[in-house]
């Protein structure tokens, strides 16, 4: 019987393959009983405190209505409301939170920040995002695979991009752990750090996965299962890295060609927001300075049967319940 009860989650590395595949197993359970109007409110006087560094629509949507159904209240403290790092001391931040909250929640910078966090805190503290992992939206994506194919062990998946970040060194550590096949496609200045890339070959090598690097984007989607991608620039780079981005990237858009390599059955993800279209101000804005109308992933295959990616992001809300009532010590 897997036990996370005041377990905090702050990176997969920390997880075993039952473990997540328990946190999975819940999701689904969870997100049956909404799907049936099944009340799950078992934490009502309980409350959850988001600390948002980092502004998102999806993972803010996601804690807020997950802590209420489950019957939390939830104070949700923006990059103004909070005097995290500032005023107050991280460390002095978890203590008196720790003192009023049931859980704490964090998405913004260094990963060391949420793990100072979770060491002072006396109640679990959830990885909302950092710049080095983003493990609630792995769940969500593992969710959706298992959904689709209706299994995980043995899936190719490959990330085409900027894979030296949250979201490739994630996927590698969530494929690794769950002995899937993960394959990233970009130029080898993009490519993950060296000791996490191996750190991950170890963790294959006992669930019967793989890591593959490869600069050669037909050869590294050839079959692939999965196809995904993320936005080139991440919040609070600069503007000047935009060039430089569309030029290194530009031949690992995610486009009908590579689709059409990867196979008939592959399915498209992206953790969203994605420049699929000039609709935004910012994808406006790289149209006319680039004269380009799309950017990671082209529309056709965003809007495509092939693309779940509005599947996945629901499952963002379903996953992160999941991770709540687990380490908050949900009882099924």
């Amino acid at each position: 019987m897997v036990d996370l009860k005041g377990r905090d989650f702050l990176k997969l590395l920390d997880f075993t393959p039952e473990e997540i595949t328990y946190m999975l197993d819940l999701a689904a359970d969870l997100k049956d009983k909404k799907k049936k109007g099944i009340p799950v409110d078992q934490f009502r006087g309980k409350n959850v405190a988001l600390i948002f560094e980092k502004t998102s629509t999806r993972t803010r949507c996601s804690f807020e209505v997950a802590a209420h159904d489950l019957g939390m209240g939830c104070t949700y403290l923006d990059p103004a409301g909070s005097q995290i790092g500032k005023k107050e001391s991280i460390a002095d931040t978890a203590r008196v939170l720790s003192s009023m909250f049931e859980g704490i929640e964090y998405r913004g910078y260094g990963q060391e920040i949420v793990e100072e966090l979770a060491k002072y805190s006396k109640v679990p503290v959830w990885n909302g995002l950092t710049n080095e992992f983003h493990p609630t939206q792995m769940l969500a994506d593992f969710l959706t695979i298992r959904e689709h194919f209706g299994y995980l062990k043995g899936i190719k998946l490959a990330y085409m991009g900027d894979a030296r970040y949250n979201m490739g060194n994630s996927l590698m550590v969530a494929c690794a752990k769950m002995g899937m096949h993960f394959t990233a496609c970009t130029t080898e200045k993009y490519f993950p750090a060296p000791e996490l890339v191996a750190t991950c070959e170890e963790i294959a090598k006992q669930t019967g996965g793989s890591i593959t690097l490869t600069s050669d984007a037909m050869a590294g989607t050839k079959g692939a299962d999965v196809v995904y991608t993320d936005v080139w620039v991440s919040m609070g780079e600069p503007d000047e890295i935009w060039a430089e981005r569309i030029a290194e990237l530009s031949p690992y858009q995610v486009n009908s060609a590579i689709m059409k390599n990867a196979g008939e059955k592959a399915i498209f993800l992206h953790c969203l927001p994605a420049f699929h279209d000039l609709k935004t101000k910012i994808g406006a804005e790289m149209g006319k300075r680039f004269g380009i109308t799309e950017m990671e992933v082209t529309d056709e295959v965003f809007e495509s049967a092939q693309s779940l990616v509005f599947e996945e992001a629901e499952n963002r809300m379903h996953t992160i319940k999941a991770v709540m009532a687990a380490t908050l010590g949900y009882q099924q």
